[in-house]
């Protein structure tokens, strides 16, 4: 974390300098007359591309809700290890880590052939395998985790805090002028303003207000789906039990009364339970049932005889359907229609799905990492308004392969186990699954298709390990300066910034004349290079690419002061230099980044990493004009 950038200043650093004419909020408070971007909805979707937009006071943005304030507890608790790595360049995983539950094996339970009344364990999985990621699974209560987010957003430049009370109603698009085309209608949703309605013009409208959401029917979009037609129930509580493995997370199937799914949470003492109840008819919802936290109770202690459980309190509790359903697109462009997308949807607003897989939350926030960075571009000028239909492109396709993924794994949850599965002839088919869904469920699995945001994967044996298309694997590093060692991912923040990582070849130590120091100067100096392009006048050099580079030797084989000046820059107000840009190998065990990510170590390469840390290209050290079309493919 980098501070006094701009001058030194006492207190939090991560309280970040106030940007000045800010809009006052507050009940009583007028609302704008017009903004950048309105984004309804405070869910984990919302909340995140919204601590994204408050990084930039130039971006007006407003997010509303129609709760007068932040849930308590209750609703989604997972958070997988790809939305760890995104939580890390908010800068809130470390603080996520210390206060949540970590998911190290997932426990197996079936009937036991001897007693089939009575269930027995009959495996473990780890449940994070080893180096698909450096983050945890971790558990928390989601409203944590949305207090999390409005912290950050609120220590921010723009210091954004939600508008609550107020629910978006309605919104019409005007296609004949650029200038804030939508009008959204809001309404007061607490009767404090008397249920007044209020419009708000926007250049652009962010749906993530939930499986109803106003802003998807606003613009013709309807989830397109089915059901299962099966009950569960889901309650958080407190309890006393026998059975020896509450705090690890647990799927239970019983011989005859249904399934139960175990996830330890935070403190020690927590835990969450999706107990299945009722097989409904194809016209009946589970609601018509009436269920109680009782027959949940009832239902679970019967899954898990012979152990029991002794409740002492429900925190929170639920009954639903599972179901799984999506929009056909997610922008209000049409169908054949080339123009540019002004009103997209995120999260439950376009895609739902069943809690088991642990997806929901995490998916929802990837959506709007996804979007945020290109808003920013978009409206700061960086890149042309097109930019924003790969928003739709690319995440329709990660929703059809949840749906159909969860869709799987829901009705293997329910499926009764076979005789030779309870025989202990055959792995479980639950078992074998959940083995194959371990990259679907750490979020890892996802693979972004060539584009002009994905480049081909013509020198992808450069870097085998770091995908085209996947997000950046992070592995050990040591940087120079101070010899810190660390995660090169961890270098990057959620700032909007493109990332260059260029790896050196074998005996390259960035002396002049070297390929890493002729990429460097070049970079620097050239016209054609994109950080020359792309930059405008006046702004740090890494205002929009971010240079770093790593070297194959030790910290005591390499001399910062020999570095290439890009790689040292003097950025900010003061015109401080930047000593935390070169990396080298770990020299303490932790692993060497060229062995774990494939890097071809005699020529070394480039690594281009999009803002939401996505690998966009894989190119050699010398491709310079390659590297200027791709970026200008993008970027003005």
């Amino acid at each position: 974390m980098q501070f006094y950038k701009d001058g030194f200043r006492g207190g939090s650093p991560d309280v970040r300098q106030a940007a000045p004419h800010r809009r006052n909020r507050g009940v009583n408070e007028p609302l704008p007359d017009a903004v950048d971007v309105l984004i309804a909805g405070t869910g984990p979707a919302g909340l995140c591309l919204a601590a994204q937009l408050a990084q930039f006071p130039d971006i007006e943005t407003m997010i509303v809700e129609r709760m007068p304030c932040n849930i308590v507890k209750g609703k989604a608790d997972g958070i997988n290890t790809r939305t760890m790595e995104m939580l890390q360049a908010f800068g809130i995983a470390e603080k996520v880590k210390r206060e949540t539950c970590w998911v190290n094996q997932t426990a197996f339970w079936m009937p036991d052939p001897a007693n089939p009344q009575h269930i027995r364990r009959v495996g473990r999985v780890q449940d994070v395998a080893d180096d698909s990621s450096e983050m945890p699974h971790i558990l928390i209560n989601q409203a944590r985790l949305h207090e999390l987010f409005l912290e950050a957003m609120k220590n921010a430049p723009a210091r954004l805090e939600p508008d609550y009370s107020w629910e978006v109603v309605g919104l019409t698009i005007d296609p004949a002028t650029d200038d804030h085309p939508v009008t959204v209608t809001l309404k007061d949703a607490s009767g404090v303003h008397w249920w007044a309605t209020r419009t708000v013009r926007a250049n652009y409208v962010v749906g993530c207000d939930g499986a109803h959401s106003a802003v998807r029917r606003a613009i013709g979009g309807e989830l397109h789906g089915d059901a299962a037609h099966q009950a569960w129930g889901v309650m958080d509580i407190l309890a006393n039990t026998d059975f020896p493995d509450v705090r690890q997370k647990c799927l239970v199937s019983s011989a005859s009364e249904g399934n139960v799914l175990i996830l330890p949470r935070e403190g020690g003492y927590l835990f969450r339970m999706y107990v299945e109840l009722d097989k409904l008819r194809p016209d009946e919802r589970a609601a018509s049932r009436k269920f109680t936290q009782d027959d949940m109770i009832a239902a679970a202690n019967r899954i898990l005889r012979p152990y029991t459980i002794d409740v002492k309190e429900v925190v929170w509790w639920s009954i639903y359907d599972i179901g799984h359903a999506i929009t056909d697109r997610f922008d209000d462009v049409p169908a054949g229609s080339d123009r540019n997308p002004r009103v997209f949807t995120a999260g439950d607003a376009c895609h739902t799905h069943s809690p088991k897989a642990g997806q929901g939350m995490n998916v929802s926030m990837q959506d709007t990492f996804n979007l945020g960075w290109k808003l920013v571009h978009v409206l700061q000028g960086r890149a042309d308004a097109s930019l924003l239909g790969s928003y739709s492109r690319e995440r329709l396709a990660e929703a059809r392969r949840l749906v159909e993924t969860d869709h799987q794994w829901s009705r293997i949850m329910s499926a009764p186990t076979t005789q030779a599965e309870r025989d202990g002839l055959e792995e479980p088919r639950i078992i074998r699954q959940f083995k194959q869904n371990l990259a679907f469920t750490g979020g890892t699995a996802v693979q972004y298709g060539t584009s002009a945001l994905v480049g081909p994967a013509t020198h992808q044996a450069l870097a085998q390990g770091l995908e085209i298309g996947r997000r950046f694997h992070s592995a050990p590093v040591v940087r120079l300066s101070d010899v810190q060692r660390m995660q090169l991912g961890h270098a990057a923040e959620a700032d909007a910034r493109w990332r260059l990582y260029a790896f050196a070849g074998r005996g390259d130590s960035g002396a002049p004349g070297s390929p890493l120091r002729r990429l460097a100067d070049w970079l620097e100096q050239h016209p054609d290079s994109p950080v020359r392009r792309h930059t405008r006048p006046g702004e740090d050099i890494d205002a929009v690419i971010d240079v770093r580079a790593v070297f194959q030797q030790t910290f005591d084989q390499l001399a910062g002061e020999h570095m290439p000046s890009l790689l040292k820059p003097k950025t900010g107000r003061l015109g401080l230099q930047d000593h935390e840009k070169v990396f080298c190998v770990d020299h303490k065990g932790a692993g060497d980044i060229f062995d774990m990510r494939g890097i071809r170590r005699d020529s070394g390469c480039v690594v281009v990493v999009r803002p939401d840390q996505y690998v966009a290209h894989v190119l050699p050290l010398d491709a310079h004009a390659e590297l200027s079309r791709f970026f200008a493919g993008v970027l003005r």
